[in-house]
């Protein structure tokens, strides 16, 4: 009989405590703070995720109902409504941030050799943005319309693993186009993003870095064409042209594509001059990708209903929510788990307090542990 840890414990052993209380100190997280620190917080928070709780009251009635495995779980303290619910409007969401920042890293090493549909070897990230609507009576500070609140996620996906390299949450109001003003660039990546962050002098920005962009144009773009590239039209290509553009002072690429699956035409213009045609369309259709990701979240993380109503609480949440999809994504490569991301979290939710080996679990393995003798009693005799 295995009577090692629980699933939760040895799940959270791939959490860098050294790094969280790093990000606690930081921002002073547990000043003078003695019952229910910061790791109390998001280890329940955390459970909560893990296991689709839906509330506060939620989270405390489960957590009490399995009290004598509160000490396995690593919670030191007493789990009530109030404790969370202060911790959530007080705790600096930064500290979660910043420890989602150390896992983004460890994960992008970790997936940086996995294939991508394209044989390149750049990183290509897709960046969107996604609304979640909240009722402007109870969060008053994200400001979206009249009688409407809502936040945006804007991600930067990293297409290798899909992972999230950056996240910023801001109000509703907030127009995509400005994220390229604070998004972290990155030398000799491409990165993918719709009509939306169409901004010429923007664009020059990624250029200037030396990094490169696909993005789609609108029907009122008015250019100067210099150059035509032969192509072969059984592909689907129209033109691949080379023009200038008021407002980006370097020459642009402009490349026109039917898709005949979907009976539509798309123009990408990109400041990359040596790739094919054809893959410069691929670019763009891989960027579906950060869709689906958030399609993903969406379904199967809490971050459409939140436990608190504050900007804090509400930024805390989703940055311990992204933390534990990296967290899982790290388990799974480092255990060399095959299944999905979405198998792996509907395994974990229902035996989230079994002492099994994890392997055992996510892989349907008879896995049998090692066991070491604990014990540190001398023996008086051989």
């Amino acid at each position: 009989m295995y009577t090692g840890k629980i699933i939760f414990s040895q799940l959270m052993e791939h959490l860098p405590l050294h790094v969280f209380h790093k990000c606690v100190d930081r921002y002073q997280g547990d000043f003078k703070v003695k019952a229910f620190t910061c790791l109390d917080q998001y280890l329940c928070m955390a459970f909560a995720q893990l296991t689709y709780r839906e509330s506060l009251r939620d989270i405390e009635a489960c957590l009490q109902a399995q009290k004598s495995k509160l000490y396995h779980m690593g919670i030191r303290s007493s789990v009530s409504r109030n404790n969370l619910a202060h911790a959530n409007k007080v705790r600096d969401w930064r500290i979660y941030a910043d420890l989602a920042h150390v896992l983004i890293q460890t994960a992008r090493k970790m997936y940086a050799s996995d294939n991508f549909a394209l044989e390149l070897e750049n990183t290509v990230f897709a960046l969107d943005a996604t609304t979640i609507d909240l009722c402007l009576a109870m969060f008053p500070w994200a400001k979206f319309r009249k009688n409407k609140g809502a936040i945006k996620l804007h991600t930067l996906l990293d297409l290798r693993g899909n992972i999230p390299t950056f996240i910023h949450i801001s109000d509703g109001k907030l127009h995509d186009v400005n994220i390229l003003d604070i998004l972290p660039l990155e030398a000799g990546a491409f990165y993918v993003m719709d009509r939306g962050y169409l901004d010429f002098t923007r664009l020059y920005t990624i250029s200037q870095n030396s990094a490169f962009f696909v993005t789609r144009a609108k029907s009122n773009l008015k250019y100067r064409r210099i150059y035509s590239h032969p192509i072969d039209r059984s592909t689907g290509l129209i033109c691949d042209w080379y023009y200038q553009q008021k407002g980006y002072p370097e020459m642009m690429r402009r490349v026109k594509y039917y898709d005949a699956k979907t009976d539509k035409t798309h123009v990408f213009l990109t400041n990359n001059f040596s790739l094919p045609s054809m893959t410069i369309a691929e670019l763009y259709r891989n960027r579906w990708q950060v869709e689906l990701f958030f399609k993903w979240i969406k379904q199967n993380l809490r971050i459409k209903t939140f436990y608190g109503t504050s900007e804090n609480a509400v930024k805390a949440q989703i940055w311990i929510a992204v933390s534990v999809y990296l967290l899982v994504a790290i388990m799974k490569k480092r255990l060399k788990i095959e299944a999905s991301l979405y198998t792996t979290l509907q395994v974990l939710s229902v035996t989230i307090f079994e002492r099994v080996p994890l392997l055992q679990v996510l892989t349907r393995d008879q896995h049998t542990p090692e066991i070491v003798d604990s014990c540190k009693q001398l023996l008086l005799f051989n």
